[in-house]
């Protein structure tokens, strides 16, 4: 919950990796808010409150999965909407001439979204999703200490910095909007 809040404010895509890591860390403790509680928070340095509200956070969580259906895959719809959210703020900076840099950082990475599109990717999720789950599987990759070759890293290297330009454009306009209606 703590770091949810300190990514939300700072880096909106960090804070839906960070999100989706959240729903796989519940599904590998079986949607269970004690096993949560015992095997996972109380192994965090917070205080007894802390931990009270860290528990009752992932109950939230747990109970939105469990009535939302996403128990085994898929996400959130809060994780949904701010995932649309980003996709909208995409295409408004795409149609603009205001954000030529924007547009340049999209047309370098256009190839490797088409690539993982033909790999077997979804075709039906939009551009963003693909390039964040594209970051997802890397970042589990790292986490499982598995080798990465230096064409996968050249190519998340390129999505992570248009995804950062996208995010950044995000707290922008949640601060002062890019796009008046």
């Amino acid at each position: 919950m703590f770091i949810a809040q300190e990514l939300r404010k700072k880096n909106i895509a960090e804070y839906l990796l960070y999100m989706w890591q959240v729903e796989d860390t519940i599904r590998a403790f079986d949607c269970s808010l004690a096993r949560i509680k015992h095997e996972y928070v109380e192994r965090f340095d917070y205080t007894d409150e802390q931990k009270e509200d860290e528990v009752d956070w992932f109950g939230n969580l747990i109970r939105m999965m469990n009535e939302e259906g996403c128990r085994e895959k898929g996400h959130l719809q809060i994780n949904k909407v701010t995932l649309q959210t980003l996709c909208e703020l995409h295409e408004q900076l795409m149609a603009s001439p205001k954000f030529p840099f924007y547009n340049t950082a999209y047309y370098k990475v256009l190839p490797f979204i088409v690539e993982l599109r033909n790999r077997g990717a979804n075709k039906e999720e939009n551009e963003i999703e693909t390039c964040l789950n594209a970051l997802y599987g890397v970042m589990m990759l790292r986490l499982q200490k598995k080798e990465i070759t230096p064409n996968t890293q050249n190519a998340v290297k390129d999505l992570s910095n248009f995804i950062g330009m996208l995010s950044d454009y995000y707290k922008k306009d949640k601060e002062e909007p890019i796009f008046v209606p």
